[in-house]
């Protein structure tokens, strides 16, 4: 079984506290990018195994979404071992979330390759144990997201009128650095209302927080930013804690 996790941007980021567990509550627009993609391939085989090819993965094979993702089946269903393959194309510590993306359709091609019958919110559950943004990348719809970015509320929003382009400036962003630079504030506006206005007036109304202590260190992701509007876009921003940048055209 062959299947194609998608990438994701984020329309406005706000992060509005800092929790008890050391995370931080955030709000935020997940849309996903269809046209941006890894490839992910599953044959049932003898033992558990993942290879990778494309953009290098840091890290042991045991540390890896993807078979985290298959242990956490394993656990509750008799399942086969699985041969993984994934072609990686979406930059990691880009806040594209491919790696979330790839455990999230891992999940899903597992339940599918194995006819498990597993309910959709059911993998939700799933998904929400691998990390923050997979749960977005089993319904793949755009969606509101909010406390950790594991909740979320499907929202009516098509782009498909707009051009979605995406600059990496080959930054790798890390999380702990991302947040060094962060105040947790409460917004003043509901996220979903500003997402109603016309795109044009986007650039005054809806911001990404990790921008203002990111650009600072890292002045060329900023760069992009501003080439996208001086190249046209109605609407430019990164995405999640960076360090990619896209614009809509």
């Amino acid at each position: 079984m062959v299947v194609f996790p998608n990438a994701k941007i984020n329309i406005g980021l706000n992060v509005t506290a800092k929790r008890n567990d050391g995370f931080h509550t955030i709000e935020s627009i997940f849309y996903p990018v269809l046209e941006v993609y890894d490839v992910l391939e599953l044959v049932e085989d003898e033992a558990l195994s993942f290879t990778s090819t494309g953009i290098e993965i840091p890290g042991k094979m045991e540390s890896n979404l993807c078979i985290k993702a298959y242990i956490l089946i394993k656990a509750d269903f008799n399942i086969p071992f699985v041969k993984i393959h994934l072609h990686k194309v979406i930059p990691i510590g880009a806040g594209l979330g491919g790696g979330s993306a790839d455990a999230a359709f891992m999940l899903k091609a597992l339940n599918n390759l194995f006819e498990l019958n597993i309910s959709e919110q059911q993998l939700i559950n799933y998904a929400q144990q691998l990390g923050s943004d997979c749960a977005f990348f089993i319904t793949n719809k755009p969606a509101y997201a909010f406390n950790k970015g594991d909740e979320l509320e499907t929202i009516a929003l098509d782009l498909s009128a707009y051009q979605i382009k995406i600059e990496y400036p080959n930054i790798h962003i890390g999380t702990a650095e991302a947040y060094s630079g962060i105040i947790p504030k409460e917004s003043k506006n509901s996220l979903t209302a500003l997402i109603q206005e016309p795109i044009i007036n986007w650039k005054n109304t809806i911001k990404n927080d990790f921008e203002a202590s990111i650009f600072p260190n890292h002045p060329s992701i900023e760069v992009l930013k501003d080439k996208m509007y001086k190249n046209g876009a109605l609407y430019a921003s990164m995405t999640g804690s960076g360090s990619a940048v896209f614009g809509l055209f």
